[in-house]
């Protein structure tokens, strides 16, 4: 397993001011205070391995001897052999803090902070792979992320990723929810074209909406909209 500790971040409080549309009256000054909580708190870490496909069904794949049931990763990998399971994390600090905050506004910003810290780091980790494997396309799924493949699917994707708690602090539950709670988990591919998840997902007002949702693109997967 590869360990990427740390990971730079780099958070411009003028750029999330404007995405949070954070007046430079008012709440101003509650902002500028969470923001430099938030980037005090922040341990961004990842890791990752490699992993090869095996084999495929119908209705799944078998990577390095694992079985995941989802049509659509099995369809992206349908060409694909080389793999990288991850998890990244920004680390415990910012949520241990936002639990000593009462004001909800004040939570908000330091929530918001943490979510784009942490695709900065996923993005480090994109570009790590990128740079070292000399890979042009790249995606990833998240477990989870589609009706098609839930949640209870990090089970196995963890089991690549033994002694992620301590290379990195990332842990799953029971209820396969991962602590510390700003963090990800999925499987990057190889890719010719971009593949989104959000691509197949007809849920309306989503923040983290990355391409519009797909009807034709969600059929030739099988999986229309319910």
């Amino acid at each position: 397993m590869e360990i990427l500790d740390p990971i730079p971040i780099d958070l411009d409080a003028e750029a999330i001011r404007e995405e949070l549309h954070v007046k430079r009256t008012g709440a101003w000054d509650l902002f500028q205070s969470a923001f430099e909580i938030a980037k005090d708190s922040i341990a961004a870490k990842a890791a990752y391995v490699i992993q090869y496909v095996e084999a495929r069904s119908d209705h799944g794949v078998m990577i390095g001897g694992v079985c995941f049931n989802s049509r659509v990763l099995r369809k992206n990998l349908e060409h694909v052999e080389r793999v990288f399971p991850y998890a990244a994390t920004i680390g415990p600090g910012l949520e241990e803090r936002a639990d000593q905050v009462n004001d909800l506004l004040e939570k908000y910003y330091l929530d918001a902070v943490g979510n784009i810290a942490l695709m900065q780091a996923r993005k480090f980790l994109e570009e790590t792979l990128r740079s070292r494997f000399a890979l042009n396309g790249l995606s990833f799924m998240s477990p989870g992320s589609l009706k098609d493949w839930p949640i209870e699917e990090q089970r196995p994707l963890f089991s690549f990723l033994e002694g992620v708690d301590h290379s990195i602090g990332v842990r799953l539950t029971e209820t396969c929810i991962m602590i510390p709670w700003k963090s990800v988990s999925g499987i990057y591919f190889p890719t010719g074209i971009t593949f989104y998840n959000c691509q197949l997902c007809p849920r309306d007002r989503c923040v983290g909406r990355k391409a519009p949702y797909s009807s034709e693109l969600a059929g030739t997967y099988g999986i229309g909209q319910h």
